[in-house]
């Protein structure tokens, strides 16, 4: 239970173990990335490195530019931007819609902006939803947060803004981060279990719901329950993962080495790099990525606990829930303990504004590294 504490803070340096291991995932990422999109970025573009190119420009150093402003802006002013940046980022989850800009890029889901540059929305939404969500939390005490009114209406209210334009899209792996974020937040701030329940119910019922209403949805659930079903079909995707990381063994085929990226295993630069790692380099490196994410999500609530404000404290709980969910659930649909959902691996998978800001919310979560009771 989060409350409002008034204590002196001390404006120390930014947690430099957390920013290792970003700085560590990133650059492996980007390594990985220079191996995953040889094959698919000389078909497309005629250039074997054009992905991690690509990545390095839009993604990475637009992030390094955010990383660095957030971590030098001082996070409590973030409370008063937090109506702009959510509704702002509401408009852009509608201009999606609009022709003239909007584009799937024959993915299915209208999901991006082409205005000169590549933007996805719904990934500057969930660190939106955040800032949101740590500003109204923060503004009431635990009590006030368990009522209806109080607590159970403002996060409802927030999350089908835009869950709903995110559901429409479709793109429902993205909005089951963010509702787990939503959830994650507001459990963190001394919300209603019994409401966190309820909600859970809510929320596996409207899954199999969306299931049903789709037949592509329907087939893909069931070739998580059976993968072995249709291997040449719909259970293709899966089973390509799993070939590439049980041919991974325990230390891979070797850096460059993948067979499966030879057009075989699909999204190999997206969500299925971590396949990848598993292929080219084997069970230990794909262990410690995992670790890697476990330092960062006890790192990440450690500083958490150590902030004075609940603001700050809501914040990087967010964020890092943020990341910790992302990861896991892309990790799991590859190992097959979730379905596939096409959701990117946190600071390595190809996409240049979930990397700008996944980079941007790591900038918030230093600045407030820097406040220690």
């Amino acid at each position: 239970m989060l409350r409002n504490k008034k204590k002196s803070s001390r404006l120390g340096a930014p947690d430099m173990p957390l920013a290792i291991v970003v700085v560590a995932l990133v650059l492996f990422g980007l390594l990985m990335l220079s191996s995953a999109g040889v094959v698919i970025g000389y078909e497309t573009y005629g250039d074997s490195y054009w992905y991690v190119k690509h990545q390095l420009v839009s993604g990475v150093l637009i992030g390094s530019i955010a990383m660095v402003f957030f971590a030098l802006l001082p996070y409590r002013r973030l409370q008063k931007l937090s109506v702009p940046f959510f509704i702002g980022s509401l408009a852009l989850l509608v201009a999606v819609f609009i022709p003239s800009i909007g584009t799937n890029y024959g993915s299915g889901a209208q999901s991006w902006l082409d205005i000169g540059i590549s933007v996805q929305p719904s990934e500057l939404a969930k660190l939106a939803l955040i800032i949101y969500l740590a500003a109204v939390f923060s503004g009431k005490e635990p009590e006030a947060l368990r009522t209806t009114t109080e607590g159970l209406v403002p996060l409802l209210g927030s999350l089908a803004l835009v869950g709903l334009l995110v559901a429409v899209q479709p793109d429902i792996g993205t909005l089951v981060i963010i509702a787990g974020i939503a959830l994650a937040m507001y459990f963190l701030a001394g919300g209603s279990l019994v409401h966190i329940g309820g909600l859970g119910i809510a929320g596996f019922a409207a899954f199999f719901v969306l299931i049903k209403v789709a037949p592509y949805r329907t087939a893909r659930f069931m070739t998580f329950l059976h993968p072995e079903l249709d291997p040449q079909g719909i259970g293709y995707h899966i089973n390509q993962a799993f070939l590439a990381l049980g041919s991974g063994g325990l230390i891979g085929r070797g850096f460059g080495h993948s067979r499966q990226k030879y057009q075989f295993l699909p999204e190999v630069t997206g969500d299925s790099l971590f396949a990848i790692i598993g292929e080219e380099l084997g069970f230990i490196a794909a262990t410690i990525i995992i670790l890697a994410f476990l330092f960062f999500i006890g790192r990440g609530f450690t500083i958490m606990r150590r902030v004075p404000d609940t603001f700050g404290k809501l914040l990087a709980g967010g964020i890092v829930s943020w990341i910790g969910i992302q990861a896991f659930v892309n990790i799991g649909a590859m190992i097959g303990i979730f379905p596939l959902t096409g959701i990117p691996l946190p600071f390595m998978s190809f996409g240049g504004t979930a990397m700008a800001a996944e980079l941007a919310g790591i900038g918030i979560l230093l600045n407030i590294s820097r406040h220690t009771q």
